[in-house]
């Protein structure tokens, strides 16, 4: 799944301990960890890609 930090919040990668970036959408895993991050208004769920041809 696809999340965005918050505005004004700061949450690490359990894999590699860095920093979420401010400005653009990660990649991270389906897992409690952050389902907990969505449900707590840490990060926030990008719409998926409506990718493909019209």
């Amino acid at each position: 799944m696809k999340v965005r930090l918050t505005p004004g919040r700061a949450v690490r990668d359990p894999d590699n301990g860095l920093l979420l970036p401010e400005n653009s959408p990660v990649e991270v895993p389906d897992n409690i960890f952050w389902r907990r991050r969505l449900r707590d208004g840490d990060v926030v769920l990008m719409p998926k890609s409506q990718g493909g041809k019209q």
